[in-house]
């Protein structure tokens, strides 16, 4: 039979035959032209005197396609096909029967209706041949209701021990179903299961593990007393095994990390099923380990290392499953998978192209500088041949190497410029300008390069949204480049050749030059003017409105206003307060305008790659830890005691200061400023019995000299869903980074809720919660920043400025894990990837930069070495303008 991958409305064809080609082996899908209505009329062969078994297994495949397709029947309509199928009951055609079966468990009967049934599939369960058997209880779980289970519970409990396995693992995956409607029925079945799960037949075993933790799905103390159960048993099963390593996995996911590098609970399990004899529970083992949070290197390196010799297996799914997981580990530890660049480079030329876009992106996220060019030719050679959601994974992957490797910006803009002539979508069009922008962003000495790319791209355009969105760019930063002029030709094209909003677009471009630079003004002009006669009435406003405003003002400023203004309000939020303003009827009152708020509101999500190309892209362009605390600064400035401070120098990671079982979740942002650091608390009350008001945290400055509170803000009610948020503002009255560890203490007025009424009572009592000491870091004061080119930076830091030192980092694994652990410690920016070691590296130099609240730059040079017996020791070189700023880096390593 023809694939069924392709639409079932067309015929079967291969792309690369033309018409002239494939006319004598046409072949058309079985399910081509299929109608309900005409299916329907084929359901009377059933009532036919002489049945004819292939037939109707034809009729009874067509009627449960139309059912996985999502095609509804109504009551009578299903009715009708069940009374009619229900007549091939006791036909002796096994293919038949067996279609019986499956429709009668399709089409749900009503409860009048199955009784009907009932009496027939009962007789069937002790039928001699086991298929009936089987396919009987299969069909019966998934119909009866709880008061017919109670009548059958006896034969199913029996059925669970019986001899055949097929039997025995059709009742158990009945019972799974039957679990979530009648648990305590299937949990008197317990013994039998638990006979079931030392069966020696596969499926059996695979089928009881299930039911033993459906049972306890709700449990989560249970489910951990199962998985210790069942690690500690002889599960043989492949599959009953995988099912344990995910419910392993579920287990150490709802569990801490081990305190002071313990060895997390099961974690030895996961590492012993590596060495299974089945490549389904290896592969399970890995991908888990893999998925774990807060995962160290040392727990990553045995999973790494057999997905490495998956990367070699001659099965294309093996390969796929590997180089896959491996590319989500390259997110965060792209130095561990870096071994395995040898096994991928050889996948790039894999006939699967699935395969090799999963290679070539991972190879992206772990390669070095120096390997970037030859990727970048090896890409060149097949991106071609990708489809369009596949060459935006490239093109993503490539974003976010360009941003660790400023360095090689101009290589990479050639080869999204490339990339920009070839054939493509819309969506794939837009995803490569994107990336030309966030490198302009991240890179700005590629602007002149990656603004002429894009100049040249638009002259051949087709699609408007992307000519707007670069004519806007150009008119914005086109006037900045060295050679303005240069951009004026392509722009005023644009106006001639282009459809009526691009050339709007355009005239707004050109005036944009017109007013910045003032050699170009009187050229420009008389380009406008000749718009002056466009066919289009936008077109000629704009080019009127801008030439008035050239011609008649002489203030610069006043025309910058009109022509581009910075109007710091969004238009939806606008609009939504106009909107609000007249329903409220009350039109006595100006509009005010100071009600609107700035805060742009969420824009709907683009248009994202799923499937494969997602799980390519997944981090790659992730957001970074300042996009992901933007939110906690935005409400921090939402209040008025906070928001008169000044701007967020930085704001840190959340910190929590409770147990996560305890009745008050509390935990707290740091957020610094240039003389002030503000300490937001998310607080929940998870005791839905309680009410908690006048909320707030008091802090123990006796231990902190360099802090003074200024002022408190307090949480009016403490919400039982989500976080409500209080305040504590201390000011520094030292002039630098400091330290401290401050005790803190959460205070708020109970209220009792009355169960009769719901209402809380109007008297509560004060009570305090003591809450884990607050800690500041030196860490804290100094935000990741980046340079274009730090060996210049370097340089050209006054050598005197220079502060140095040498630390014992103690025992290492390897050199790799000394990295990280000083990287995540400094919390600053690594420079052209010397994160990554190489691979049996006994020494390293890792180049770092970053901002000290005052903006004082700061640059650092790490230098690792390691002896014979792991002991790493680490030398510290700090540059800055300000000498005292280096002293507060090499407190970030001593106090730690």
């Amino acid at each position: 039979m023809a694939a069924t991958a392709q639409n079932p409305m067309e015929p079967l064809r291969g792309d690369e035959k033309k018409d002239d080609e494939y006319e004598d082996e046409l072949e058309f899908s079985p399910f081509y032209g299929i109608e309900k209505g005409l299916v329907l009329q084929e359901t009377r062969v059933f009532n036919e005197a002489h049945v004819d078994p292939r037939k109707c297994q034809q009729v009874i495949t067509k009627l449960l396609y139309l059912l996985t397709q999502g095609e509804s029947f109504t009551k009578s309509e299903a009715s009708d096909v069940f009374f009619s199928v229900t007549k091939l009951f006791q036909h002796k055609d096994f293919h038949l029967r067996r279609m019986v079966y499956l429709c009668i468990k399709e089409f749900i009967p009503s409860s009048e209706e199955v009784i009907i049934i009932t009496s027939s599939l009962m007789k069937d369960m002790n039928n001699p041949h086991d298929l009936f058997r089987a396919n009987a209880i299969r069909v019966l779980c998934k119909i009866i209701d709880g008061q017919m289970l109670l009548q059958i519970e006896r034969y199913l409990k029996q059925a669970i021990v019986d001899k055949s396995p097929v039997v025995a693992a059709a009742v158990l995956a009945g019972a799974v179903q039957l679990a979530s409607e009648n648990p305590e029925v299937v949990k008197r079945w317990n013994s039998e299961v638990q006979e079931a799960l030392t069966s020696r037949h596969p499926m059996v075993q695979f089928h009881a593990v299930a039911l033993q933790h459906a049972l306890r799905s709700k449990d989560r103390l249970a489910i951990s007393k199962l998985v210790t159960q069942l690690t500690r048993g002889n599960v043989r099963s492949p599959y009953a095994q995988l099912l344990l390593v995910r419910y392993v996995a579920q287990v150490i996911a709802e569990t801490a990390p081990g305190a002071g590098g313990a060895v997390r609970p099961f974690y030895d399990y996961l590492e012993s099923c590596l060495r299974h004899r089945s490549e389904l529970v290896i592969f399970e083992a890995a991908r888990a380990i893999a998925s774990m949070k807060d995962v160290t290197a040392k727990e990553l390196s045995p999973a790494i290392t057999v997905l490495q010799l998956f990367l070699s297996s001659s099965k294309p799914v093996t390969r796929f499953a590997a180089v896959r997981t491996l590319n989500k580990i390259a997110v965060n530890h792209p130095s561990l998978v870096a071994n395995c660049n040898i096994e991928m480079e050889s996948l790039i030329a894999d006939s699967n192209r699935s395969i090799a876009t999963l290679a070539i992106t991972t190879l992206l996220k772990t390669g070095n500088e120096s390997s970037i060019d030859r990727l970048m030719k090896q890409i060149g050679g097949f991106i071609g041949e990708l489809a369009d959601e596949f060459k935006i994974a490239v093109v993503e992957a490539i974003r976010a190497l360009s941003i660790k490797f400023p360095a090689k910006h101009r290589g990479m803009l050639n080869f999204l410029a490339m990339c920009l002539r070839e054939d493509g979508g819309f969506t794939y069009k837009r995803a490569i300008v994107d990336a030309i922008l966030a490198i302009i962003q991240h890179v700005p000495e590629s602007k002149d390069v990656a603004l002429s790319q894009l100049s040249e791209f638009i002259e051949d355009c087709e699609f408007t949204y992307l000519s707007v969105e670069i004519l806007h760019l150009l008119g914005e930063e086109g006037p900045k480049t060295k050679d303005p002029a240069r951009h004026i030709r392509v722009i005023y094209n644009r106006v001639i050749l282009e459809n009526a909003t691009v050339r709007a677009a355009a005239v707004s471009a050109l005036a944009r030059f017109a007013l910045e630079c003032d050699d170009l003004r009187s050229n420009i002009i008389v380009l406008l003017k000749r718009a002056l006669y466009d066919s289009d009435d936008e077109v000629r406003d704009r080019a009127t409105l801008y030439l008035a405003q050239l011609g008649a003002s002489n203030d610069v400023e006043t025309a910058r206003n009109l022509i581009a203004p910075e109007w710091m309000y969004p238009a939806k939020n606008v609009i939504s307060s106009l909107e609000e303003y007249l329903a409220s009827g009350d039109l006595t009152q100006p509009f005010d305008l100071s009600t609107v708020t700035k805060k742009a509101p969420p824009s709907p999500s683009a248009h994202k790659p799923h499937g494969l190309a997602a799980a390519v892209i997944e981090g790659a362009s992730g957001a970074t830890a300042e996009e992901r605390y933007a939110e906690y600064a935005e409400q921090m400035v939402s209040v008025p005691e906070v928001a008169a401070l000044g701007p967020v120098f930085k704001t840190c990671a959340p910190t929590q200061l409770t147990e996560e079982e305890t009745e008050y979740n509390v935990f707290f942002v740091h957020h610094v400023l240039e003389s002030h650091d503000v300490f937001q608390f998310h607080i929940t009350n998870t005791v839905p019995e309680q009410v908690l008001e006048d909320v707030s945290v008091l802090f123990d400055l006796a231990d902190a000299p360099d802090f003074e509170e200024e002022a408190t803000v307090s949480l009016a009610v403490a919400p039982t869903e989500g976080a409500g948020q209080a305040y504590v503002v201390l000011r520094r009255t030292c002039d630098g980074p400091t330290a401290a560890s401050m005790p803190c203490i959460l205070k708020f007025k109970v209220k009792e809720i009355d169960p009769s009424t719901g209402e809380a009572e109007e008297e509560g009592f004060d009570d305090e919660y003591q809450l884990e000491d607050l800690d500041v870091s030196p860490a804290d004061y100094v935000k990741a920043t980046s340079v274009p080119n730090f060996t210049e930076a370097w340089d050209a830091m006054d050598e005197a400025n220079e502060v140095a030192d040498s630390y014992a980092l103690g025992e290492r694994e390897n050199v790799q894990e000394a990295v990280e652990t000083v990287i995540e410690l400094m919390g600053m920016t690594v420079c052209d990837g010397t994160d990554m070691v190489p691979p049996n590296a006994r020494s390293h130099t890792v180049s770092m930069t970053g901002t000290v609240v005052g903006d004082a730059q700061v640059l650092v040079k790490l230098q690792f070495g390691m002896d014979a017996q792991h002991n790493v020791a680490m030398r510290l070189a700090v540059r800055a303008e300000d000498p005292s700023m280096c002293d507060c880096i090499h407190n970030i390593i001593q106090q730690a």
